[in-house]
This record gives structure tokens, sequence and C-alpha cells, in this order.
């Protein structure tokens, strides 16, 4: 692969590629500018999920299933739309730019490949993309005050019980989604606070959430949108339904897995687009 260097980023390169052709002296003054080997033309514009990351690497993958190396560095701006995160400013970092999220990139195109000239994404879809990757943990740690004052509540209903079959099933919705989506439908919203709603009358009831998709797609990209899909869930549970999260079992994005119904029909594969909403209540609380 052609060596690299970054005497220069992306804005001073084009800035260059603009000047007339009629200016060989300042185009000598400039020879490092080219730090990617070749000219760079305008690239195709990739949409999809980031589903994996190494270095100044991103990995995007369509709803096609189609995966696309994207350079990105210090000439790569990064801007996100919406004001749910509180920032102040819309342009962030691209060491923002992790697994799970949804992008949109315009690219620059070189003899070795693509790289990114502008990422936009929106800034609640970063959320939900930190949630997904901190898991468990990063619950925890941003809804500290709730753990400690609920410490002994959560240390009853979770405390030895890490399995599954160590809990009781009292109630199960199922969200359903649009084909490669995880949009909720204004059905999918009533539904699940129903089943919050029902969960909060049961002493001790935690809340499961597992994502799933259909059989279309490349396996990666529908891990991550089971995963995106389980991870909007959560956020509506949190936030417009008003269900602590102290009392919710790590969020589970399954793929294709354990199909509720036949893949090989439209109506099947609609079936199959769904997040399961599961109301569980400890044996040993029950039984204690």
């Amino acid at each position: 692969m052609t060596a690299f260097t970054k005497t220069a980023g992306i804005p001073l390169l084009l800035s260059a590629l603009a000047l007339p052709l009629a200016a060989p002296v300042a185009a000598q003054d400039n020879t490092d500018i080219d730090v990617y080997g070749s000219a760079l033309t305008e690239g195709p514009e990739v949409e999809g999920i980031i589903t994996a990351r190494s270095g100044d690497k991103i990995q995007v993958t369509m709803e096609n299933g189609q995966n696309t190396t994207i350079i990105v560095d210090e000439g790569t701006e990064v801007k996100a739309t919406g004001g749910f995160l509180g920032l102040g400013s819309k342009t962030l970092r691209t060491s923002q730019l992790i697994n799970g999220l949804p992008v949109e990139v315009e690219t620059l195109q070189f003899q070795g490949g693509l790289v990114a000239k502008q990422v936009k994404l929106k800034a609640s879809d970063l959320e939900t993309a930190a949630m997904i990757r901190g898991a468990t943990q990063q619950q925890f740690a941003e809804h500290r005050a709730d753990i400690d004052a609920n410490a002994a509540a959560a240390e009853a209903l979770r405390g030895r019980m890490a399995n599954i079959d160590q809990y009781n099933v009292r109630g199960v919705t199922n969200v359903y989604f649009d084909s490669g989506k995880w949009a909720i439908s204004p059905e999918g919203q009533r539904e699940i606070c129903d089943i919050a709603s029902q969960a909060q009358e049961m002493d001790n009831a935690l809340l499961l959430v597992v994502g799933y998709t259909d059989s279309d797609g490349d396996e990666d990209y529908n891990q991550v949108l089971s995963e995106r899909r389980a991870g909007r869930v959560v956020n509506y549970l949190q936030q417009k339904c008003g269900w602590q999260p102290w009392r919710m079992l790590t969020p589970t994005g399954m793929s294709e897995s354990d199909p509720a119904a036949d893949n090989s029909t439209p109506e099947g594969k609609a079936q199959n687009r769904r997040v399961s909403v599961n109301i569980l209540v400890s044996k040993a609380t029950e039984e204690g």
C-alpha cells in the first residue's frame, strides 16, 4: 500500500488542487501537500452503519451488506444534527465515530481508497451507540445516583442471579420494525409504555430487551441493526416511559437468531423484524 505522509490535511490539499494550473511555483512549494500519494477526486457518498474501526480507518456497512473502508483524519469534518446530547457545538471529533453509529459520509477518492471529507450523523444516534457500546457498565456509571439510592433493591433483584433460567417471565411485548430500520412506530411507542406500566405494578420486576432482524442482508449488518433496535427501545423506555435504568438487564441484539416465523415469506420476515420486551421476576424473590 502507498506510504502516507501527514504533513498537510485535506483542507490544505483541496485548496492546493483549486489553484490555477498556471502556477507552477506554488505547486513546487507544496510538494508534500499530496498526503495520499495521488490526486483526490470526488468519491461516492456512503450511507450505513459503522461496524468496525481500526486506527484512522472505519468500516461502514450499507443496507445491502456491502462493506466500505474509509480513512478519517484531521481534515475530516464530523457534524451532528439535533440537540439531544446538549452539545454546545455541532462539530465532533473523529474519535467519536464508534461502532453502531449510523452515518452519511461524503468521500474523496485517491489511488489507495477513500478519505472522508465530511461525516454527518444524528446526535441522538451517537447517544444510543455509546449506550450499546458500554452496555450495563455505562448505564450504571451514568445513573450512579439512582444506583446508590437503590443499592439494596438492585442487590436483591440482581445479586447472584446471572442466568436467565433463574427468572420467571411475567409478560412479553413485541415491537415491530420496517426492513433495515430502527425507528419506533407510534403503535410501538404505546406498546412499550404499556408493558412498562404493567411491570411497574409488579414487585421486583426487571425488563429484558432483545432485538432481532429477518434473514435479509449481511450478518454483520444485521447484528448491528438488532443492537440498534434494542437500544432505541431501551432509550424510549427510560426517556419517555419513566423506567429506571437500574431495573433493566443488559440489552441484547440477536441478529437473525431465534426467528418467530418463516423467513421465506414477506409476512414471516415482518414478524421477525422485532424487539422483544420481557418482564422478568427472579424466582428467588418470588419464592422468598
